[in-house]
């Protein structure tokens, strides 16, 4: 994973850093926040330990630095480190300061580090329909829709429909170029 620590976001209002089984609670407690527990599969502890210790996941905590230090902000997922096709999954972004360009941010910094850092072809993730504003996020950050999984995501009350979304290495060299 030192790898891992050596891509820089091009901000400096987030980082980004391998998660430790110390910050778990932080992490499971941004997953079920109320906020964020409707758009986010629930995991078990033991599952983000397994993501932690995996050489084809990335789990990294987002955080920032305000005047009381460094603070957690969120977390981030990536599947697929050692794909022999050249594929990741953004399998999860989870923010917990809402509203103040950390997803976006997080999500740009998983674009450099899929097509900069490992130099890999594609970057793709789901997203349930109801979910509008991660939708727009993706679509603003380049992201284009491959389909609709009907009915692929049980809610509490139903079943919803997932959207299918990828970047591809050269529409995300185009995007930097200009």
């Amino acid at each position: 994973m030192s790898q891992i620590t050596k891509i820089a976001l091009s901000s400096p209002l987030v980082h980004l850093r391998p998660t430790e089984v110390a910050d778990l609670p932080f992490v499971m407690d941004a997953e079920q926040h109320s906020d964020n527990a409707p758009y986010v599969n629930q995991w078990t502890i033991e599952q983000h330990k397994d993501a932690i210790a995996s050489t084809n996941d990335g789990h990294f905590i987002a955080q920032t630095n305000n005047a009381s230090g460094t603070a957690r902000i969120g977390y981030l997922i990536l599947t697929g480190l050692t794909d022999p096709h050249q594929v990741v999954l953004l399998r999860r972004i989870v923010v917990t300061a809402k509203g103040q360009g950390y997803g976006r941010q997080i999500l740009q910094w998983a674009k450099q580090f899929t097509f900069e850092h490992l130099g890999y072809h594609r970057l793709w993730l789901d997203v349930i329909v109801s979910n509008q504003r991660a939708q727009a996020l993706y679509l603003s950050e380049g992201f284009v829709i491959e389909g609709t999984l009907r009915e692929a995501y049980k809610n509490e009350q139903s079943f919803e429909d997932m959207l299918i979304l990828s970047l591809l290495r050269p529409e995300y060299l185009r995007t930097q170029r200009s």
